[in-house]
């Protein structure tokens, strides 16, 4: 793959429209389908071979150690910076490259005949290293034209190296100066993407991630009933669990039911609506 381009996994955020689940795991560590968010993008990055790059703030020192030394990783000191401004913070070890970044908390499926890294790899086929390009699905919202953002986008150097370490979102100082100029181009994404910013949204990646059926972590243990579950490693369920989520060690005790709902721990119960 191009050595001229590196990776970013934009995974400072804190989620607040996944609170209470973030008051426990930064959003980019949620799991989805019993593998973390970051976990699923640094996946797809890893397939292209290319440099990677994880910012973390919120939580940050949670992200730091699921990371490990899989990636070079740069905390924000304070308040999260945003999109931009945690690319601008990165801007010495990007070093003159382009930089496809991808948002940690995209659920992205890849389409049938594809792998995770395939389905992303359109965005730098036939690129002319000038254009920004980003993923995108039709909408709506029709953010950018008949698209909406798809969780990854490429940036050529020149759009990196004008980005200031302050906060700020690609949005509004990388992306529209780009559609001004004529140099941005949406890459439609052919599998299934999901934002995952809601607990609703997020549970509907996670029967999404296990195809409606039933995924029990090896260590996980299970008397009780399930119907279109996701149970995490060391959870315990006695109960009932209907499209729902146990996080791991959590537990859902005899003769209780958890349906269209996130359990976190033995009794905090985050409803999907």
């Amino acid at each position: 793959m191009n050595a001229d381009v590196c990776a970013v996994i934009l995974a400072a955020g804190e989620g607040r429209r996944l609170r209470p689940l973030t008051e426990h795991l930064p959003k980019a560590l949620c799991p989805v389908g019993n593998v973390s968010l970051l976990g699923r993008a640094l996946e797809r990055v890893e397939k292209l071979g290319l440099d990677v790059a994880v910012n973390a703030c919120y939580l940050g020192h949670m992200v730091v150690e699921h990371v490990g030394d899989r990636a070079h990783l740069s905390v924000e000191p304070g308040e999260p910076l945003g999109t931009a401004g945690g690319l601008a913070l990165l801007r010495d070890w990007i070093g003159g490259r382009a930089v496809l970044a991808g948002n940690a908390d995209a659920y992205l499926a890849a389409a049938d005949g594809m792998t995770p890294g395939e389905d992303i790899a359109g965005l730098l086929a036939g690129w002319d290293g000038n254009t920004a390009r980003l993923l995108g699905v039709p909408g709506p919202p029709h953010e950018f034209g008949a698209h909406r953002f798809a969780g990854f986008s490429l940036l050529p150097w020149d759009l990196v190296a004008a980005l200031e370490p302050e906060p700020s979102d690609l949005v509004r100082a990388a992306w529209r100066p780009a559609e001004r100029q004529g140099r941005l181009e949406v890459v439609e994404y052919a599998g299934t993407y999901l934002d995952t910013g809601t607990p609703a949204h997020y549970l509907e990646a996670n029967l999404h991630a296990v195809h409606h059926e039933n995924l029990v972590a090896e260590t996980a243990v299970v008397t009780g009933e399930l119907d279109q579950a996701v149970i995490g490693a060391g959870a315990v369920v006695a109960g009932r669990v209907t499209r729902g989520v146990v996080w791991p060690g959590g537990s859902v005790g005899p003769g209780e039911t958890l349906t269209d709902a996130i359990r976190v721990g033995q009794s905090m119960t985050v409803p999907a609506h």
